[in-house]
């Protein structure tokens, strides 16, 4: 194998590919989020289809990216670059997304869904990996932290931005208009992303073989990032929550904009905490951290069982669950790049957003059933006991 030359600097973490990768997120999600938080409106309203359509879009979307992730790291590990699979990703979803505007059926829309999500699929673990090569891994922290803060931020922005044309321009104008962010997202990491290392083919790399190799230490966190994930049902389960709980009090349309408010405030805190626990875990141990977060979201769990539904004290709750998700989403990445050797980041970063998307998809379907069968309590008990589990798996492998 031909020695790893590098080719970005990594002396200073805010370098030119740490910030265009911070913008290419940015856009992106500002585009994909912009049409898909309306989407439900415009399959149901537009389209007249029904909840039972919306479900299998979203569960087909996720189910198809879970899959890919994971080969897709494995490719750009053997292929020695990751800025191609990148490019190809964005440019999938960047492009394909705004196609909703030409639906005529839910079928359309599922097959855009699914080509655009087969795109966040492709790009997630080899841009991962390439963050983690432009940066030392005294700074993985920082740079995971400030790509996760600018992530949130696009998804932030763009339902806003829905939020405000919806009413003047329609559903599909709104889609069409999330094609411009798409658009620079692919033109910004197209130019400005390099290439931090290159490393000629291996010609001898099998996909279960290098996934079988991964370190133990890794694996062990696998099992912790698993348990978390199969209990970490989605947000938008909080923000059902808050609906069942103030609609008695303050009427249907009022709990709706309380959660939605809520929403806001939990992204936005996201946000903020994302770069915060990042910057942290480069002067502090990552495993102990990602317990930490483990603990948060079993303490917030058991918070929407036990407390009395007040403004301040579900605020005080999405607030935890903003802080949660910010840690998660920085520090579980610089972690497992921690853990990972250079030729096989992209392998590993794919096995673990696998794991993670298989998570979210069973955690949602076996939290929305306990809801459906018993009652939101038995929900959150639910999520607050794979939290402290996830916690413990941590803490061992922190003394390991």
């Amino acid at each position: 194998m031909e020695a790893k030359r590098r080719i970005t600097d990594r002396r200073h973490w805010l370098n030119k590919n740490v910030v265009a990768m911070g913008f290419t997120s940015l856009f992106s999600d500002m585009g994909h989020e912009m049409a898909t938080s309306i989407l439900a409106q415009f399959i149901t309203i537009e389209l007249q289809g029904s909840a039972a359509f919306l479900g299998l879009i979203e569960g087909l979307s996720d189910f198809s990216s879970s899959f890919i992730k994971m080969y897709s790291g494995w490719f750009s590990d053997k292929l020695g670059k990751r800025k191609p699979l990148g490019v190809l990703g964005y440019a999938m979803t960047g492009f394909v997304i705004p196609t909703f505007a030409i639906a005529t059926n839910w079928f359309h829309v599922l097959v855009s869904r699914v080509v655009g999500w087969i795109g966040r699929g492709i790009r997630e673990a080899p841009r991962d990996a390439l963050l983690a090569d432009s940066v030392e891994p005294s700074n993985y922290g920082h740079a995971f932290g400030f790509h996760r803060m600018m992530d949130t931020l696009g998804a932030i922005i763009g339902p806003s931005i829905a939020f405000l044309f919806l009413p003047v321009f329609g559903f599909r104008n709104v889609f069409w208009l999330s094609l411009i962010p798409g658009i620079l997202s692919v033109m910004v990491f197209t130019v400005f992303a390099k290439e931090a290392l290159r490393v000629r083919k291996r010609e001898e790399r099998k996909f279960w073989g290098d996934i079988k190799g991964l370190p133990r230490r890794f694996k062990l966190f696998l099992l912790a990032a698993g348990t978390y994930g199969i209990g970490n049902f989605a947000n938008t389960f909080l923000v059902l929550k808050t609906a069942e709980s103030f609609v008695p009090t303050i009427g249907i349309m009022g709990a709706s904009t309380l959660g939605t408010i809520l929403y806001v405030f939990l992204n936005i805190g996201s946000a903020i905490f994302a770069y915060v626990f990042g910057a942290l875990g480069d002067r502090y141990n990552k495993g102990t951290l990602l317990a930490l977060a483990y603990l948060i979201f079993s303490v917030y769990c058991i918070g929407f069982v036990v407390l009395s539904p007040t403004v301040l004290t579900y605020a005080s709750l999405f607030l935890l669950a903003g802080v949660e998700t910010g840690a998660i989403d920085s520090t579980a990445r610089a972690y497992a790049a921690e853990l990972l050797s250079e030729r096989e980041r992209g392998t590993g970063l794919g096995v673990m957003s696998t794991i993670d998307g298989v998570g979210d998809f069973v955690s949602s379907t076996i939290a929305g059933s306990i809801w459906a069968l018993w009652s939101s309590s038995f929900t959150f008990l639910y999520g607050s006991i794979f939290g402290f589990v996830a916690m413990a798996v941590m803490l061992m492998l922190h003394f390991d």
